[in-house]
């Protein structure tokens, strides 16, 4: 009788904590920040930004919308190359910042080549990506004999990712995002 009071005691000692150890876990993946949200933050500065429309990413299913986003404090700028994409119950963003998509673009150079040698390999599934510090991922993945390309633009949440046709529509348009950074930089 004693025995089965303590392992009672136990159980109930472990429901009450498990929920806590994982409430915890979340909480500190909330707290994490991305650099949009590092710079666009502060506190005690004036905060001013600008955009310029590019144009629409058109992707298999649907067309994604594109900008660059200037945030300006105090005499520092950052460049962001956004890509919103309107879901069934609202939209959601990937933000960019200039430096991430320079090595997007460096990514994707790498990944092209791969693409018809993975094809070639005929596997049930393979998936080849490259993320950022932020979450954003770009790659494709091998099924049914054909590679499907992607953009994953957050790291958490549902309808969040564009499929493109080709691993070109992607360089084309991080492409056309650094020129024109590079423009508004002068």
């Amino acid at each position: 009788m004693i025995h089965r009071f303590k392992i009672t005691i136990v159980i109930f000692f472990l429901v009450l904590i498990y929920p806590n150890l994982f409430a915890q876990e979340k909480k500190e993946l909330d707290n994490v920040k991305t650099k949009m949200e590092l710079f666009s933050s502060k506190t005690g500065t004036i905060t001013k930004f600008t955009d310029t429309k590019l144009p629409n990413l058109k992707t298999a299913y649907s067309i994604a919308e594109t900008k660059i986003r200037k945030i300006s404090s105090g005499a520092i700028s950052v460049y962001f190359y956004q890509i919103t994409k309107e879901g069934k119950y609202g939209s959601t963003t990937a933000s960019i910042e200039y430096n991430d998509l320079i090595e997007l673009i460096k990514a994707l150079k790498a990944l092209q080549p791969e693409t018809d040698k993975d094809v070639a390999l005929n596997p049930d599934y393979l998936e080849n990506k490259f993320v950022t510090v932020d979450g954003f991922q770009i790659g494709y993945y091998v099924s049914g004999g054909k590679a499907n390309w992607y953009i994953k633009l957050e790291k958490g949440g549902s309808d969040n990712t564009l499929f493109l046709n080709n691993g070109d529509l992607i360089e084309t348009a991080f492409n056309e995002a650094k020129i024109k950074i590079e423009e508004l930089k002068k």
